[in-house]
């Protein structure tokens, strides 16, 4: 099994997962990229999973079902291109021999889930730590659509503050070694933030040059990983000291959890 990002638009990675013969793909925006895989790699396309109602993750649902007659799975609580298997928190999908739960994480928009396979079969992927040789990996994968980003998290469109952090904090739950497959490409404008709210955090320091270093190289920077995020993700820290002083700063309001994370990403959308 081989897990690859395909690029789309500006900043989009379209996640592919293939065996060599058969393949799922995540939040296909643009139907054409992964055309183009499956041609160049003789793929057939059997499973669209969609995680939330944003045209650059649904434009190329219709196209790809029409073309491959793949099943698509969906948030149940969006419109997304039908017919599709409408799911919620609690539900499963089985795709490629692998089972993946459906995990609610509302908060970019009102009704976004996440899948996450807690036990894949050995996966072969370019890791970020080690983009020029392909990693063979079981550790537990995460597509989370615009909820989680390396060093940050998506807007909240439709959901409110008390939501997004709920919905981050079942992510951070998740297993430390957890991949995380995030659908865009904004590390290193995510981490210029994080530096201004942690500017004396090491870890952070240290990953922010090896992601300059990869996208110097247009490599990817993701998958990232929970461990990785717990250290270095403003969002997934607002709990502690530094990102709590840091949030009464910019809002001498900020007091509880809720309030905190309202306040920092209140920042970070003001953030140049």
């Amino acid at each position: 099994m081989k897990l690859i990002p395909i690029p789309a638009f500006a900043d989009n990675y379209l996640w592919m997962l293939h065996d060599g013969k058969r393949a799922l793909v995540v939040d296909p925006g643009d139907a054409a990229p992964v055309m183009r895989v499956l041609k160049d790699q003789a793929l057939q396309l059997e499973s669209i999973l969609v995680t939330h109602h944003h045209a650059d993750h649904i434009g190329g649902v219709d196209a790809l079902r029409d073309a491959t007659g793949a099943r698509v799975y969906g948030p149940a609580g969006e419109r997304i291109p039908a017919p599709y298997e409408p799911l919620s928190e609690g539900d499963a999908v089985h795709a490629m021999g692998l089972d993946f739960q459906v995990i609610d994480v509302p908060g970019h928009t009102a009704g976004h889930i996440a899948y996450y396979c807690a036990a894949p079969t050995p996966v072969t992927s370019f890791s970020a730590s080690s983009p020029d040789e392909p990693e063979m990996s079981d550790k537990p994968l995460l597509f989370c659509g615009d909820t989680l980003f390396s060093a940050g998290c998506g807007r909240l469109f439709e959901g409110t503050p008390a939501q997004m952090l709920a919905s981050l904090d079942k992510l951070a739950a998740l297993p430390a070694q957890t991949r995380v497959c995030c659908t865009h490409e904004y590390t290193l404008s995510n981490l210029r933030f994080a530096l201004a709210v942690e500017p004396h955090n090491a870890d952070l320091i240290a990953y922010n040059a090896q992601c300059v270093k990869l996208r110097e190289r247009d490599q990817p920077t993701l998958p990232t990983s929970i461990a990785r995020e717990l250290l270095v993700n403003p969002f997934l820290r607002t709990r502690q000291a530094t990102v709590k002083t840091a949030a009464m700063h910019f809002d001498a309001a900020a007091h509880d959890d809720i309030s905190v994370f309202a306040a920092i990403r209140q920042w970070k959308n003001q953030f140049k």
